[in-house]
């Protein structure tokens, strides 16, 4: 017996009803197909959830577009980890107002991890009247019947429900790349780091069905793709609502004994759950990406304690030293850090400089603190001023650039398994491409590769990415 509320298939069902519905409606209101243009903000989790939102579209009769100007539905799906992002939302949602004005048939919608904040609902209930529907994260599921109130009532639609979040299964996804697939195993966080919001707009944690994953994972590979992301707020929670209990390192390990060519990844990990199981099948399984992205946010336990992260300087250091140990050289580690968190001193920063000396990470992303109304964090004394922190994180960020540096020289003359991504940056004719590690290789060649594992020998180590050529065309 589980204990997350999974939605029945009676509600996927009635949801498919009003994709009919609103396909009645469109193709009276519009001439030819109309097309939606999807914004997506924020993480992978959130690029995902707009997957499943262009499917619903898909359904209901809708095209795509990426140009805004061109549509007849806008959703700006959001998100809400950093004032930056918000900001960028309200700028790019504002600069409709005209189009709107002149084109009154289209509909601006606003969802994601933003909108699940009661004061950015009311900001644009009050701010942007031009913007018909605004729906949180427990709801997306829904949107079929949400779009059809939008376009067939008067006033504005909001449904923003005060949930703990439920599972979904069944609902429509159209992929945006037809080689590289997110897959979702589990939505939600309880871990309650006192800087982040995501615990109160995604809810609380839970796990998708296993072997509805598994069986997923299956249909991919039988599709053709070759890259799999296993996508969580935190996937080493995986499977602590479900009875029996699959823990995130057996669910991996299932996915990864599956027959076909294909590689698996994931993220994010939390460190305090981070287990030696799951590291032992990081190293154990071929199918899955020797790429540990672990953030650690900071150096010091003190700051750490302040975050409420669960783990010390100490205990995250001895869980990359394993990882290391098992995976040796193969394994890639990168990592997430805020700098300047309310009462961390410039001696606690350089805590976070010689963890970074020691691990030596592949990469970093590193952000000056952001305060998010509604954490403990927010109401913290902050005494540093951004213009000190912004010196700080200049610090890190050339540390890391010479630790990125030195990493690359050891790979001259290596030879790697390869996932050609797309087109490259060092010349017309450059094509880049994706270790098993996550690090970057630009070699010569033609769009035929794309989306196909390729081995390419590393001919000169650049500054951030890997020059290399195709010796075995597969």
């Amino acid at each position: 017996m589980r204990k997350t509320s999974v939605v029945s298939e009676a509600e996927i069902q009635e949801q498919q009803a009003f994709c009919e519905k609103v396909f009645s409606v469109i193709s009276k209101r519009y001439e030819g197909k109309p097309l939606a243009c999807v914004v997506t903000y924020g993480c992978q989790q959130n690029v995902a959830d707009s997957e499943h939102i262009k499917g619903m579209l898909a359904e209901m009769g809708y095209g795509f577009t990426e140009e805004r100007e061109q549509a007849k539905l806008i959703i700006f799906n959001t998100c809400a980890v950093r004032e930056h992002a918000e900001d960028r939302v309200f700028g790019n949602v504002g600069a409709l107002k005209s189009y709107k004005r002149q084109n009154p048939d289209v509909i601006i919608a606003c969802c994601g991890c933003m909108m699940q904040q009661q004061h950015i609902a009311d900001r644009i209930k009050q701010s942007f009247p031009f913007v018909d529907l605004v729906f949180g994260t427990h709801v997306v599921y829904k949107l079929p019947e949400l779009l059809y109130a939008a376009l067939t009532r008067k006033k504005r639609v909001f449904e923003l429900p005060d949930m703990d979040g439920v599972i979904a299964e069944g609902v429509p996804v159209l992929r945006d790349n037809d080689r590289k697939a997110w897959l979702p195993i589990m939505y939600g966080c309880n871990n309650f780091c006192t800087y982040c919001i995501v615990p109160y707009v995604r809810g609380r944690e839970r796990s998708r069905e296993a072997q509805v994953i598994i069986d997923e994972a299956r249909e991919l590979i039988a599709q053709g793709y070759k890259e799999i992301t296993l996508l969580g707020q935190n996937v080493n929670s995986y499977g602590k609502d479900l009875e029996p209990r699959v823990t995130f390192a057996e669910l991996l390990r299932r996915i990864a004994a599956l027959d076909g060519d294909f590689r698996i990844r994931f993220m994010t990990s939390h460190p305090k759950d981070c287990t030696n199981e799951l590291l032992e099948v990081m190293a154990s399984c071929d199918k899955v990406a020797k790429h540990l992205h672990l953030p650690f946010q900071c150096g010091s336990s003190r700051v750490l304690k302040a975050m409420n992260r669960g783990y010390t300087r100490e205990q995250y250091l001895d869980r990359i030293n394993y990882a290391k140990r098992l995976m040796g050289d193969e394994l890639s580690l990168t990592s997430d850090i805020i700098v300047g968190f309310p009462g961390e001193i410039y001696e606690e920063f350089c805590e976070t400089l010689s963890l970074v000396e020691e691990v030596k990470f592949t990469s970093l992303f590193t952000f000056i603190y952001s305060p998010r109304r509604g954490t403990p964090a927010a109401e913290m004394d902050d005494p540093v001023p951004y213009e000190e922190k912004a010196k700080w994180i200049g610090e890190l960020i050339a540390l890391q650039e010479r630790i990125s540096a030195e990493n690359l020289q050891k790979y001259a003359g290596c030879v790697f398994k390869c996932f050609v991504t797309g087109r490259g940056k060092l010349g017309d004719n450059y094509f880049s491409a994706r270790t098993d590690g996550n690090l970057i290789i630009e070699f010569e060649g033609d769009e035929s590769l794309i989306g196909s594992f390729q081995t390419i020998k590393v001919t000169e180590p650049l500054t951030y990415v890997l020059k290399g050529e195709l010796i075995e065309r597969n």
